[in-house]
């Protein structure tokens, strides 16, 4: 989490450091502060500026990839992009208006963990997958957990807590003697100690329980959260060699470095969570080491440790709980379980994976039989309000959701304006799918103050992605109806350059120019065509025009052009990119 935040820290190292020569007026200072309430509502508002930037959710991406690389081993990639895209497409969840669509990578840090950023970024460390054994419902239970946070913009709340918090205990000691005994180089550190801490323990409750219905929504099994934690508590006890990682017998007293609940308690809070979810019918009991399934009350699988895996029977007992639970709390009659006798035993369910412990377990132990007797039971002598409850809570979760899309949707001019400018930025990253995401919400926005644009947007987004038919239909709609925006005519060249169809891509530029000259986009991209082209000698002059119109930034001509521009930019790039590159390999 620290990393997104370093440049604001230092800029705030800078302003404290440059009020020490005032000390001794603390008093001013804090009225400079304009009170920690403004302190609190302007760092806020920075922050959630921040979160809803696409340019710099892709900055932080690229640096986290940089910074902590990238997990080369292709299963945990592909067992993370599984589960997300799940979550993210399937589960039941809403972005405010000034949030980003998820992205996530998996990094190669070996620590068990995941973190979500306040831009909706999400980094995985591979030793979260490896830890959680590649089992994809206690992956999804972490990941709902971290996408939560993102959804209720906790780490932009937490931050700008933090800044106010330590403004306020600062002048309280202002108060007290003036303010000469504070350490004004230590306030950035205090700071940054005050996110973990602010992301706290009623907060981490309320992502487990959020993250339990998002990842129950989309299908996965609502035993992962329970085995998860179990998992995790596990690895806290006794296997993390890193003190600061995690504290596992933190006091809500005590300040320490874990910003976690007690692991036990998580564990036991969403195997409460599971239990509800089907109506109350499935229990887990821990007997020493062992663990009990029980449906109404009467034991229906007991779950023993194998050899030295000491979490195999909670993950076991948990999963196979939860396969049952989705059952109780999707299907109204026992028809719905399709028991049926299969190689001498009795099956049941269908082949969906968050069944597959439950039917795993069933058959290894011969346990259908009783299986079906118990949940015959169950249904026989369900309390009629059971199924009433289990959809009410449901259609709150939805209500409550449908809330929210409807604020985003009914949202400002300003705040509609910025989720076409984030899609267009996604463009330019050659991320077409999230653009399309974006730009969708731009135009179910209901003061969208530019729908032509919005279609231009979504014509480039859709040659990104390779659908060129439907693109040049929505760049031509965007041309027809608002041709004095020069935009539409280069969103609509650039779907035709992406086409190959180069000559008309050249003739959309030209349009372009004639509403503008000085616009540097559109002889970028004349550049690049004529690059294309093999007309070198063009190229050079657009390019020349674009570096003139960016105020001489080398980084918007190709190298080879600018050597003929300016050889001294040139030359300077290329000593800055030599360096950069031995400090990769260093």
């Amino acid at each position: 989490m620290k990393k997104f935040l370093i440049a604001l820290m230092i800029a705030l190292t800078m302003i404290l450091n440059s009020a020490q020569v005032y000390a001794a007026d603390a008093w001013a200072i804090a009225a400079e502060a304009l009170g920690v309430l403004a302190a609190y509502q302007s760092t806020l508002r920075e922050m959630l500026a921040l979160g809803n930037n696409a340019e710099a959710q892709m900055a932080v991406r690229k640096q986290d990839r940089k910074q902590n690389g990238v997990d080369k081993n292709k299963r945990d990639v592909e067992i993370v992009d599984s589960v997300m895209t799940r979550l993210v497409n399937g589960g039941q969840y809403e972005l405010r208006v000034n949030s980003l669509p998820f992205v996530w990578s998996v990094n190669d840090d070996e620590k068990f963990n995941a973190a979500c950023y306040p831009m909706n970024y999400i980094t995985v460390n591979r030793g979260l997958v490896r830890n959680l054994n590649s089992n994809e419902n206690m992956i999804a239970a972490v990941l709902a957990h971290e996408m939560i946070h993102g959804l209720e913009q906790h780490s932009a709340k937490s931050y700008a807590q933090a800044v106010a918090q330590r403004l306020g205990a600062m002048m309280i000691g202002m108060n007290a003697d003036n303010g000469r005994n504070i350490d004004w180089g230590k306030f950035a550190g205090m700071v940054d100690y005050s996110i973990a801490k602010n992301i706290n323990v009623p907060v981490e409750y309320a992502a487990d329980e959020g993250g339990f219905y998002l990842m129950t929504s989309a299908g996965f099994n609502p035993g992962g959260g329970a085995a998860a934690m179990n998992r995790l508590g596990y690895y806290v006890r006794y296997e993390t060699t890193n003190f600061l990682e995690f504290d596992a017998h933190d006091k809500s007293s005590d300040e320490t470095f874990s910003d976690h609940p007690d692991t036990d308690k998580r564990e036991a809070k969403m195997a409460e969570l599971m239990s509800n979810y089907g109506g109350g019918h499935v229990t887990v009991r821990k007997i020493d080491r062992a663990y009990k399934v029980l449906i109404d009350g009467r034991e229906i699988f007991y779950s023993m440790n194998a050899g030295d895996d000491t979490t195999s029977a909670a993950i076991n007992a948990y999963l196979f709980a939860g396969g049952l639970a989705k059952a109780f709390h999707d299907y109204d009659s026992i028809d719905a379980w399709k028991f049926r006798r299969e190689d001498n035993q009795t099956d049941f369910l269908n082949d969906d994976f968050a069944y597959r412990e439950v039917r795993e377990l069933s058959r290894l132990y011969n346990l259908g039989d009783k299986v079906q007797t118990l949940v015959e039971l169950a249904y026989k002598y369900e309390n009629p309000r059971t199924r009433q409850r289990i959809r009410e809570a449901d259609e709150a979760r939805k209500i409550s959701w449908a809330k929210i899309k409807s604020e985003a949707d009914s949202a400002k001019a300003k705040a509609a304006t910025q989720l076409r400018v984030n899609a267009d930025i996604y463009n330019d990253y050659g991320q077409g799918e999230l653009a399309l995401k974006q730009i969708e919400r731009a135009l179910n926005a209901k003061n969208q103050d530019d729908i032509a644009e919005c279609l231009g947007i979504r014509g480039r987004a859709k040659a990104i992605c390779g659908d060129y038919d439907g693109a040049l239909a929505d760049a031509n709609a965007a041309v027809d109806k608002d041709s004095a925006n020069l935009y539409n005519f280069l969103n609509r060249a650039d779907v035709r350059h992406m086409r190959g169809e180069l000559d008309l891509a050249l003739e959309d530029i030209d349009r372009a120019l004639n509403l503008d000259d000085n616009n540097p986009i559109s002889y970028k991209l004349q550049a690049e065509i004529f690059d294309e082209q093999n007309n070198s000698a063009q190229a050079e002059e657009s390019y020349r025009k674009v570096y003139e119109l960016t105020k001489k930034n080398p980084h918007t001509v190709p190298l080879k052009y600018l050597e003929k521009i300016d050889a001294k930019a040139a030359e300077k790039i290329r000593k800055e990119k030599a360096k950069e590159k031995a400090d990769d390999e260093s």
